[in-house]
């Protein structure tokens, strides 16, 4: 007689604009340009020698205390913080206990019939391809706490580039105030030079302001944010491939993951 199939939904992940991170942009520059529109002569709020000593500075000096590896990775990791994929912790308990129930009734080979539903997340497929392989609990768990703790490093250093800038940019902001002051009090003698000479020291600062406050802090902020989502899903994942892996009762499982999710998110599978 066959085995009894459990039906296993697998959560696809949803990969989508983050709304949250898009709209506070957009609405933080919208206003800014709003006043400037409002105020008359919004060209004088643009500036070139301004834009380099500010833009060209930061990423510069950032660059001197990073690598160029780091800074692309950087800027490939924004991009996700915009694009992110939603990642709910409970769906993902739920996804585990559905897995760790068929290995029970089914037998941990049984599996194996599953990995290519669950290749959308990397993390999941990566512990239940060492389960089926035979691998003991122990070292499943041992080796995605190692590969857990890699990407939170990842992470905390691409967060780290963008505080950076965020500290930078203001300082570039001072430093084209001074040059800018400079230049103006070195040609006092011809008055023409002098509005160009202002528009740098005062723009510099703005320029600098506006991007520490309201692109590079954010984003490091959001990505932090994203990180500790993603580390709380991927160690419910690491949580329950162990547990497969050492053949523990499910039930068990389902205990040991609510003491990990927070209060509002716990599951009840088996009540």
């Amino acid at each position: 007689m066959a085995e009894e199939v459990i039906p296993l939904h697998i959560r696809r992940v949803r990969t989508a604009m983050d709304t949250a991170t898009v709209v506070g942009l957009v609405c933080g520059f919208g206003l800014i340009a709003g006043a400037i529109y409002l105020g008359g002569a919004p060209s004088s709020f643009v500036n070139t020698p301004a834009i380099l000593i500010v833009g060209g500075g930061t990423l510069a000096v950032t660059t001197a205390c990073f690598s160029l590896a780091e800074m692309g990775r950087t800027l490939r990791v924004v991009l996700k913080t915009i694009f992110h994929s939603s990642r709910d912790p409970s769906d993902a308990a739920i996804q585990v206990l559905k897995i760790a129930e068929m290995a029970r009734k089914q037998g941990v080979l049984a599996l194996q019939n599953i990995l290519g539903s669950i290749q959308a997340e990397p993390f999941l497929y990566k512990g239940v391809s060492m389960v089926v392989d035979g691998t003991p609990g122990e070292e499943v768990e041992s080796i995605m706490r190692r590969d857990l703790h890699a990407t939170v490093q990842r992470h905390a250093k691409s967060t780290s580039v963008l505080r950076k800038m965020g500290e930078f940019s203001p300082a570039m902001g001072l430093i084209g105030t001074l040059i800018g002051l400079v230049q103006m009090l070195g040609n006092l003698d011809h008055p023409s030079t002098i509005g160009p000479a202002m528009a740098v020291a005062l723009l510099t600062t703005f320029y600098g302001a506006v991007l520490a406050n309201m692109v590079f802090l954010p984003l490091a902020a959001k990505l932090e944010r994203n990180s500790t989502e993603e580390a709380l899903v991927n160690s419910v994942y690491m949580m329950g491939a162990a547990s497969i892996g050492r053949q523990e009762n499910p039930r068990r499982l389902e205990m040991l993951l609510n003491s990990l999710l927070p209060p509002a998110q716990r599951v009840r599978y088996f009540d």
